[in-house]
């Protein structure tokens, strides 16, 4: 399965936030870049960036102690369920240590909700917010109760002693929790059309959580298509029968793998139409107009003929993978590879280490459920802490 590659202009903007880290350290601690400055005035741009954020003493100490990092907490994730552990965990003085990933599964730091438009679901915001500025504003909120912040990927853990081990390219993290929140990441196909702006239609018209954008105003009244064969995809378009004149089924085969009483759901609801053997090859724009989803192109298996579909709307509903590969095995996971915790709590196969979000949560995958499981992580952890007697400086 191919994934959407992201758009230049959000590479700029994370590339911006990430200038924007080095100006964060220098200020939070411009008496240890002083120290460190009078002790090595040869000193690159970048060692004194590094030495500001975390060392006191001299350049080469700061050298060595960014190879090396000890926590209480170590956090692994970008998206409300990382944030929200943060948050919880620094205002509890555990000093969390945070990788926010670089362009982890092709998804800038803040995870999906980078990927999309306006978010108008999430409590506090009458008037809907940005997905990325509501990442943001979760990140800053993070820095501002003392969370570390590095905008590296965690390549690998090592769950089988204590600390535990996090490693990224450039740092290894002992830690005595660890908090999994790494997400999953909807799958989206790859055709003329199916990309970002300017040239495709994604948040324009095509979008991957019926649930999240389906009740949007681009939507109302208007035909829509889903593209899938399974339960979410007879749920999905179920659910887009609230808003849509029609939904059509996308298939590429003649039966679906649904489960029978999803199927019979779908099947019998009368907005719903099943277009079989079927994939589309190409999404257009409405007319004149370039800046929306305006119908599909859709090629039948069978015969090979190519047909015109006029839908306002395109809903991936084609799975998702967790981010769960870098684990190694070393959690329980379930037969689709997401993370296994004990029901009513972000407890994991393995003691001290906990998973939040939708790395562990396959049904829901909201921004506020992933925010609430954040908390569970951080106040589980936080117990968990206080048993070892870790929370002893």
């Amino acid at each position: 399965m191919n994934f959407c590659p992201n758009s230049w202009n959000k590479l700029f903007t994370l590339l911006s936030k990430t200038r924007g880290l080095v100006g964060l350290g220098l200020a939070s601690s411009s008496s240890a870049a002083a120290a460190s400055l009078s002790s090595s005035a040869s000193a690159s741009a970048s060692k004194v960036a590094t030495t500001a954020s975390y060392s006191s003493t001299s350049t080469s100490s700061a050298m060595d102690e960014i190879r090396t990092l000890k926590t209480k907490l170590c956090i692994i994730g970008s998206g409300p369920a990382a944030h929200t552990a943060a948050i919880y965990a620094a205002r509890a003085e555990l000093k969390p240590i945070l990788f926010e990933g670089w362009m982890a599964n092709d998804i800038a730091p803040g995870g999906q909700l980078t990927t999309t438009s306006d978010v108008e679901n999430f409590p506090g915001f009458p008037e809907g917010i940005h997905g990325i500025e509501l990442m943001d504003r979760c990140r800053n909120q993070s820095l501002r109760f003392g969370t570390q912040i590095f905008t590296e990927t965690v390549s690998k853990v090592d769950f089988s002693a204590k600390p535990f081990k996090v490693f990224s390219d450039s740092k290894t993290v002992e830690a005595d929790s660890v908090i999994v929140s790494t997400g999953a990441v909807a799958k989206r196909l790859i055709f003329t059309g199916s990309g970002e702006a300017p040239e495709g239609f994604w948040n324009r018209g095509i979008s991957a959580c019926a649930v999240c954008d389906g009740a949007a105003p681009i939507f109302r009244n208007k035909p829509l298509a889903v593209l899938g064969g399974g339960d979410s995809a007879m749920e999905e378009a179920n659910f887009l029968t609230k808003y849509g004149s029609v939904v059509y089924i996308i298939h590429r085969r003649d039966t679906f793998r649904a489960s029978k009483i999803m199927q019979n759901r779908a099947m019998s609801n009368p907005k719903i139409k099943v277009i079989w053997n079927s994939v589309v090859v190409e999404a257009c724009g409405d007319g004149d107009n370039r800046k929306v989803l305006g119908g599909l192109k859709v090629k039948n298996l069978v015969s090979g003929e190519v047909s015109d579909l006029k839908v306002s709307g395109l809903f991936f509903a084609i799975g998702h993978e967790p981010a769960t590969k870098f684990l190694d095995g070393q959690l329980e996971l379930d037969s689709d590879g997401y993370v296994v915790t004990k029901p009513g709590t972000s407890l994991t196969s393995v003691r001290g280490v906990f998973a939040a979000g939708d790395v562990q949560d396959k049904k829901y995958r909201q921004a506020v459920t992933a925010a609430g499981t954040g908390c569970m992580a951080a106040l589980d952890a936080e117990h968990y802490l206080q048993e070892i007697g870790s929370q002893e400086d």
